[in-house]
């Protein structure tokens, strides 16, 4: 599952055309960000003998790589990873706090691109209603376009909404995701433009993820050969509706109509493929990289081709890692935790209960963190201080709970390392709860079976950093490095300014 730059997600891709400087060397034509869904630093060791030759080896052994890059802040989530890989800072400056998050303000849970103002381009559904105007910043792709007089072009394409439009910044022509239900389209939203441009109708018109939902999904190796991974069926993973087992091959033209049809696009190898084509079409029909211009994209023989060897940059990340199934590691005697925030919200309502005489006072919890209802607190004579330091108290007694902070903690200390660090980095003072706290390493709410992110914890914050192309050089670093490192590093290389909140270092070791 990839994001590139012209940028797509299971795969992201940004297309920035700008002239460069009279003065400089020549600046690559291209700068391809490759993000890839849910990647820990150990994927590309522990399966290194199954890549190609002209994939991750190829930049692996002809670029630079960062082999202790971290995310520094929580929660490790995907909109969070995204914007901030391109804003250089974390959520305490770029405002993008999570996926979804209670909105103080407003009252309600919110969705992070979600913007009523606009409407779809592309059908007749609600999908477009879409903007960037939660994100507080601009990005390496804004930055681009200021530094040029808007010149160029900065284009976001991707099958998660959010995984377009947050990386590709305010200023962007555009941003592509896709629709998948009764069939599979690329839409936007009336915030980049009023119509598809041809090249888009066109695509859509082919129908080409009509021909990747017939072909069954089978292993690229004989399954038996597969010896770094645990038994193919195993009652660890998750299966398709309509399915007995989990073992290869799927039979996808058979299970499409009871996994929502074209939107099992989303979650099948094919998926990447069929955003991989959109992308190379968007570089076509827009004329990217063919000029003196600089773009952001991706695909590696497609930009042999279509750029030009040692015209281009690539970095390649992910936007988070993972924690093994900790239903697995329960097997095998590895602590692992599932916690049930159902349970957990009814034992703080009991706390408020019990030392303010109230369980109205929570109004929301989400995210491991706790909003309180300041007006109703000092309805009854407390302050909302001082409900947060009781519940800090009492709540790390929570079988699942490992920590927690008050958020006047969070705004009037400083933690310079560790956990509490992380937490604070991703505290945003406008926007976060009353309360935040930290579950036990390798802990999941919900079902036994898959596994996700979120967490401050090595196993969701370690993963790949790799520069290759265009003013890189050659080599590995074994130095702490953070995800938000690379928007300044970028910026350097152009020779433009960082984001306007960035907060990340260059890494100077990788430039040639």
């Amino acid at each position: 599952m990839k994001n590139f730059i012209i940028y797509s997600s299971l795969f992201s891709i940004f297309i920035f055309c700008c002239k460069p400087a009279e003065i400089q060397d020549e600046k690559p034509k291209l700068i391809v960000g490759i993000v890839v869904d849910q990647m820990r630093y150990d994927y590309l060791t522990r399966f290194y003998d199954r890549y190609s030759e002209n994939g991750f080896k190829r930049l692996l052994n002809n670029g630079f790589s960062l082999e202790n890059a971290h995310f520094n802040y929580i929660p490790t989530y995907t909109a969070v990873g995204h914007t901030s890989i391109y804003t250089g800072t974390t959520p305490a400056n770029h405002g993008i706090i999570s996926n979804n998050w209670y909105d103080k303000f407003l009252k309600k849970s919110i969705y992070c691109v979600d913007d009523s103002n606009y409407q779809t381009v592309g059908n007749n559904s609600s999908a477009g209603k879409k903007s960037p105007y939660r994100l507080f910043t601009t990005t390496i792709t804004d930055q681009l376009k200021l530094s040029q007089n808007m010149k160029g072009k900065t284009i976001g394409i991707a099958i998660k909404d959010r995984s377009a439009i947050l990386p590709a910044g305010h200023s962007a022509n555009g941003a592509y995701w896709l629709y998948a239900r009764e069939k599979a389209t690329w839409v936007t939203s009336s915030y980049y433009m009023d119509t598809l441009p041809g090249w888009v109708n066109a695509f859509n018109n082919t129908n080409k993820a009509e021909a990747y939902l017939q072909k069954p999904w089978n292993t690229l190796y004989d399954v038996n050969t597969y010896t770094n991974s645990i038994t193919d069926d195993n009652i660890f993973e998750r299966k398709f509706t309509g399915e007995t087992t989990s073992a290869f091959p799927h039979d996808i033209p058979k299970l499409r109509a009871q996994n929502s049809n074209f939107s099992l696009l989303k979650l099948i190898p094919s998926g990447n493929t069929f955003t991989s084509d959109f992308a190379k079409a968007a570089i076509i029909g827009e004329n990217l990289g063919q000029n003196d211009d600089t773009d952001l994209a991706d695909f590696l023989n497609f930009l042999d081709t279509e750029v030009g060897e040692n015209k281009y940059t690539i970095f390649l990340t992910a936007d988070h890692a993972a924690v093994n199934v900790p239903a697995y590691l329960q097997s095998i005697k590895i602590p692992a935790h599932y916690l049930n925030t159902n349970d957990l919200k009814e034992q703080l309502l009991k706390i408020t209960q019990k030392y303010f005489t109230s369980k109205d006072l929570i109004e929301n919890m989400s995210n491991y963190q706790i909003f309180l209802n300041k007006e109703k607190i000092e309805a009854l004579g407390f302050t909302k201080n001082e409900v947060a330091e009781k519940l800090v108290e009492e709540v790390v007694n929570f079988k699942g709970i490992y920590k927690a902070v008050t958020s006047k903690t969070m705004h009037s200390s400083h933690f310079s390392e560790g956990i509490l660090n992380s937490l604070q980095n991703g505290y945003n003072q406008k926007l976060s709860g009353d309360v935040l706290m930290i579950p036990y390493p390798a802990t999941l709410n919900g079902g036994r079976t898959g596994t996700s992110h979120g967490s401050g914890y090595s196993y969701d914050t370690h993963v790949p950093i790799i520069f290759y192309g265009n003013g890189i050089k050659k080599g590995i670093s074994k130095k702490r490095y953070d995800i938000i490192d690379i928007a300044p590093t970028i910026s350097n290389l152009l020779q433009i300014e960082a984001p306007n909140s960035s907060t990340g270092k260059i890494i100077d070791e990788a430039l040639k």
